[in-house]
């Protein structure tokens, strides 16, 4: 598990006694990173008994259109361009905001892969 809590280190770089321990509320998970591939989904209980599905391989992408408001299903081919981090591209790496290749065009990612369970995007070009 990963810890959220505050630092034990100052901005110096000095020690910090913190006063307290590590409380659950400050827990959190590793960072779910979404491939393409054939689709992989995961079931993750949250903080209060509800539960994310995370995307860990995602090859079906629900493509807008926004001209017609049309929605279809598509298959990811590849990843263009991707303004979170340039090395996602070549590891084809899904997160918000990311260019991918479907068959019906390029399109930009709209949804949060690892967290919302599924892949949605607007057509670009």
């Amino acid at each position: 598990m990963r810890w959220q809590g505050e630092s034990t280190r100052k901005k110096t770089g000095g020690r910090l006694k913190l006063a307290r321990g590590k409380k659950k509320h400050e827990l959190g998970r590793e960072v779910t990173e979404p491939h393409i591939g054939e689709v992989r989904r995961k079931k993750v209980r949250v903080r209060g008994g509800g539960i994310k599905m995370r995307v860990l391989r995602g090859g079906i992408a629900n493509v807008t259109d926004p001209k017609t408001g049309e929605t279809k299903a598509a298959k990811i081919e590849t990843a263009e361009a991707n303004p979170a981090n340039q090395h996602y591209v070549r590891r084809n790496i899904l997160t918000k905001g990311a260019i991918i290749r479907t068959e019906l065009g390029k399109v930009r990612i709209t949804s949060r892969p690892g967290q919302d369970g599924m892949v949605n995007a607007i057509l670009v070009e």
